[in-house]
């Protein structure tokens, strides 16, 4: 029995190690991603996103809208979709699918925004956001969002004297 389960082990330990380093890394640049979105949407927290669809804002002189988008395709690690395939035979809550998507949805927005700001525009109305499977095992998505960048006047910030 006991040179079996030695066998056993020699056997799937290094199945067992790449699974935990692929978790490991997994993780670590999924949180460096949250991180770098975190970065960049205070940086661009300036630009007003609105999902108005007729919302008309006050425009400056001689300017115009324009679409601006932001498209991103974002795929999940094989270890966390393992986890998932096993907690979908339970009925569980599927997180992995929706940390997948929150990072698609937000990553799409802020390149909306920065190509909004690339264009100097300060206001963006009418976004909508499209998210779509890019293969069958659902482990990449694509999120698309649009909207129509228009410049308007820098609001007053009235401080109380």
């Amino acid at each position: 029995m006991n040179q079996s389960f030695t066998q056993m082990l020699m056997n799937y330990a290094p199945l067992l190690v790449l699974f935990i380093v692929g978790w490991f890394f997994g993780a670590r640049h999924e949180r460096q991603h949250l991180a770098r979105l975190a970065t960049a949407e205070a940086e661009l927290s300036y630009i007003i996103i609105s999902s108005e669809r007729f919302y008309t804002p006050i425009l400056v002189d001689n300017t115009e809208g324009e679409l601006v988008l932001g498209s991103v395709v974002i795929a999940q690690d094989y270890f966390k979709m393992v986890i998932a395939k096993v907690l979908s035979l339970f009925g569980k809550n599927l997180t992995t699918y929706e940390t997948l998507l929150e990072r698609a949805r937000r990553e799409a927005l802020v390149r909306m925004r920065t190509q909004a700001q690339a264009k100097g525009y300060n206001h963006i109305y009418g976004v909508r956001l499209e998210v779509s499977n890019i293969n069958q095992l659902g482990s990449m998505v694509e999120a698309i969002a649009y909207g129509t960048a228009v410049l308007t006047p820098e609001p007053v910030n009235k401080t109380l004297s």
